[in-house]
């Protein structure tokens, strides 16, 4: 089944399409909802409501653009929609300038460090952090936008972005001295 039945087997609600359509995107969906959220229990969670909605919104799906541009847009708008009720998450918004950077030279020959375990420390970040981080540095937005999908103001997203950065920085020079 090619891409356009298969959204075509969705619109119509038929439960084989729907579950050929999650078969196909969930591993990569999966990965997104990891960066979104503290654990593999909150991503399968975030996994599981993102593909209700999916279902549920399929319709809206105009055809135009890549379909899964718009799956992961669904799954990012909806853990940005549960990161936005904690209020407490952005409490910060003094500017920082951005900070120079602080890989340790001597390691990085050894520069070995396996996605899973990049994964990791990207979900140890606090919460505000770690989106921030996913908006601007994987999916390329820019501070203005992030701060506009979150309610914050630019000197906030900056500051989380580059406080992400640094604990990121040291937890890979750490790791790298350690391995």
């Amino acid at each position: 089944m090619n891409e356009v039945q298969l959204i075509a087997g969705c619109k119509a609600r038929e439960q084989e399409s729907q579950k050929s359509l999650y078969e196909q995107y969930a591993r990569k969906i999966y990965g997104i909802c990891l960066r979104y959220t503290a654990n593999a229990e909150a991503a399968q969670d975030l996994l599981h409501d993102g593909f209700i909605k999916v279902f549920n919104s399929i319709d809206s799906y105009s055809g135009k653009g890549s379909f899964e541009g718009w799956l992961k847009r669904v799954f990012i708008n909806l853990a940005l929609e549960q990161i936005r009720k904690d209020k407490s998450v952005f409490s910060t918004s003094e500017d920082i300038q951005e900070l120079p950077d602080i890989v340790d030279e001597s390691t990085e020959e050894k520069a070995n460090i396996t996605e899973k375990e990049l994964l990791s420390m990207i979900q140890g970040l606090p919460k505000g952090y770690r989106t921030v981080f996913n908006l601007y540095a994987i999916e390329n937005l820019s501070h203005k936008e992030i701060a506009e999908m979150l309610g914050i103001n630019e000197a906030t997203s900056r500051s989380q972005y580059n406080r992400a950065r640094q604990i990121l920085q040291n937890k890979v020079n750490d790791y790298l001295k350690n391995n």
